[in-house]
């Protein structure tokens, strides 16, 4: 199987990565991975890291594309750390990972240094690794090839990715080179890339949705992809409103504030942002639900409706909206190719049509284990399918998501029923910016409903308007028996809702 570096290395021209207001073509991103694999073995002292970790933390841009990239030329396994995260979180994926390395920043370098010499991990800064050696700016052939080339066996361990830790400590999810290129050469084929396409990353980089789904097929496919190290409303809108954008992907809070700012601005820059939106092929949405309102609104101000999809850390992406023919609003789709799926009951046989289940996964791109935790990975899998926890219904060939077994389907008098569906008809009404439902120990009901609110701006959302309002849309056991109106909702790096944060709200009696 061909693997991502050699990929890069395929591409003999055209710009790869545009970032900070200059770009690099492919073999000048090709010959800088060689110099950071160069530089790491020599500072190793070995010819082969032979799966050793290293961590590392740089801004999204040019040098986080070349160490990731020397990482695997080297043998090693990339771990890339959160540029979001306190150094206690930071100090945890270190030693978890076991880094033999970690390499930062400058700007990152006096938090990191000591973290890692604690750990007992060598300490390199980005500068250290010369990835423009040379007086032109560029790394000559010479020093990019003045170290052995390990041959890299396409079943070596390639990559570690921690979870969103929504529900415990973060989990090591390790990719090999093959699952990863398995899964982004189907995301490839599923969403049409070519080297035609431009791409905009507003996402950070330490998670799937901005490695895999972004950067990983932009640089399969010989495509452009333009990177902002962190997003900003004005920034994106800029360049959405340039019509030089083909594919943008993104969670719901960045459509959020893209609309915000759209709301915000002149006649002439909506009417301009509109038409660059227009020019884009494909606009998807993931890492978190998507709100019907929030997708009509989308549509109305770009024309584009946006593919949702379902993925993991571990899996990847499994499913997914068509790229040609009807999305479903509040729908995930269907399978991607190669994936197989299957729904079942708690005793893992298969549920009769329409019925929810959890979903279990096959396919190219689940990954290979959680990190130094073998009875997690056991646990994990049920006769070689993923278990994924996620609950969901089937309908015509299409899926619809219900939410996390053990948070988001609330066990209520004697009924189960979807956080996520009560979520979708909660944020209908006019004073409901956002809200978050979980289900809360009750000695009466087993559980309650309580549902955790953002205002919507110059509004005050009242929990009995809310609850006579609801009980025309949602049976009588659905309706949130407690609310609370927050500033903002609990949320992790890639915007999901901390969910035992929103429940901790409701520890004291009903509101």
């Amino acid at each position: 199987m061909t693997l991502l570096v050699d990929r890069v290395a395929e591409h003999t021209h055209g710009p790869a990565i545009v970032a900070g207001g200059s770009a690099i073509d492919y073999p000048e991103l090709a010959r800088r991975s060689r110099r950071v694999a160069s530089r790491v073995l020599a500072l190793a002292r070995v010819r082969d890291l032979a799966e050793a970790r290293v961590a590392f933390l740089v801004p999204p841009g040019t040098d986080w594309a070349a160490i990731v990239l020397g990482i695997w030329r080297a043998g090693g396994v990339a771990v890339p750390l959160a540029v979001s995260h306190p150094p206690p979180e930071l100090d945890y994926v270190i030693r978890d990972a076991q880094a033999a390395m970690v390499i930062a920043d400058a700007a990152f370098a006096p938090a990191l240094e000591p973290l890692a010499r604690a750990a007992g991990a060598a300490f390199v800064t980005a500068g250290a690794l010369q990835m423009t050696a040379s007086a032109t700016g560029k790394v000559s052939d010479a020093e990019a090839n003045d170290a052995p080339d390990p041959i890299i066996a396409a079943d070596r361990r390639a990559l570690i990715l921690y979870t969103s830790g929504t529900t415990g400590r973060p989990k090591g999810v390790v990719f090999t080179h093959d699952r990863l290129a398995g899964q982004t050469a189907m995301l490839v084929e599923a969403w049409a890339w070519t080297r035609a396409d431009r791409t905009l990353l507003v996402l950070p980089l330490h998670h799937v949705h901005g490695i895999v789904n972004v950067v990983a097929c932009a640089l399969w496919s010989g495509a452009v992809c333009e990177i902002h190290p962190a997003f900003e409303a004005a920034a994106a809108w800029s360049r959405l409103g340039s019509g030089e954008i083909s594919v943008f992907t993104a969670v719901p809070t960045v459509y959020h504030r893209l609309i915000a700012a759209f709301d915000a601005a002149t006649d002439a820059e909506r009417e301009q942002w509109s038409a660059g939106c227009r020019q884009a092929r494909l606009m998807m949405s993931g890492s978190a639900a998507l709100p019907v309102a929030l997708l009509e609104r989308w549509r109305d101000i770009s024309g584009h409706v946006l593919l949702e999809r379902y993925g993991m850390t571990e899996v990847g992406m499994a499913l997914a909206n068509p790229l040609a023919g009807p999305r479903h609003p509040g729908r995930v789709g269907a399978p991607l190719p190669g994936v197989d799926i299957r729904l079942v009951d708690a005793t893992g046989g298969a549920v009769a049509p329409g019925t929810p289940g959890e979903i279990e996964l096959r396919g190219p791109g689940v990954f290979l284990e959680y990190w130094r935790r073998p009875d997690a990975t056991r646990q994990a899998f049920r006769d070689g399918w993923f278990r994924t926890g996620d609950v969901a219904v089937a309908e015509a060939g299409v899926y619809r998501l219900l939410g996390r077994a053990d948070i988001d389907i609330i066990k209520t008098g004697g009924f189960k029923v979807s956080a996520l569906e009560i979520e979708d008809v909660l944020r209908l009404h006019p004073a409901v910016a956002d809200c978050a439902v979980v289900g809360v120990a009750d000695p009466e009901w087993g559980e309650r409903v309580c549902a955790a609110v953002e205002a919507a701006p110059d509004a005050v959302p009242d929990r009995e308007a809310l609850q006579e309002w609801a009980r025309s849309r949602l049976a009588p056991y659905k309706i949130p028996r407690a609310v609370r109106v927050v500033p903002s909702l609990p949320r992790n790096a890639m915007g999901k809702v901390v969910k035992p944060a929103v429940a901790a709200l409701f520890r004291d009696p009903p509101q």
